[in-house]
């Protein structure tokens, strides 16, 4: 599952090459990497007006917006934002425009 194109190239548009496949309504997952019940990282491509319902972190998220915007309980982020969310914490996302996100769980989260 281990991606060999450089991080850089995938972070200044390479991701649109990827492919992505469904993860939730109005959002395409693409996984870098993926071992079950630990680590992820991936990219995931928001449609305008999707959304992720209120979840609960288990680990650290951590979070670069690499186009578009997206929103939680806490604020606005657009193109360039780097969000980190800590264990225990929890929110819920959504996005009008659309976005892309490249996301890092370090354990699962919890739908709440």
């Amino acid at each position: 599952m281990a991606n060999s194109r450089p991080f850089a190239d995938l972070l200044s548009g390479g991701w649109r090459d990827l492919p992505f496949e469904p993860f939730r309504d109005g959002v395409d997952v693409h996984y870098l990497w993926q071992v079950e019940e630990g680590p992820v990282w991936a990219f995931l491509r928001y449609q305008p007006g999707a959304s992720v319902p209120e979840h609960l972190h288990t680990g650290l998220e951590t979070i670069i917006v690499v186009d578009g915007v997206q929103s939680d309980e806490s604020g606005t982020y657009g193109t360039g934002s780097v969000i980190c969310n800590p264990p225990g914490t929890r929110h819920s996302v959504w996005t009008d425009e659309g976005c892309v996100v490249f996301i890092q769980w370090e354990r699962p989260v919890e739908i709440l």
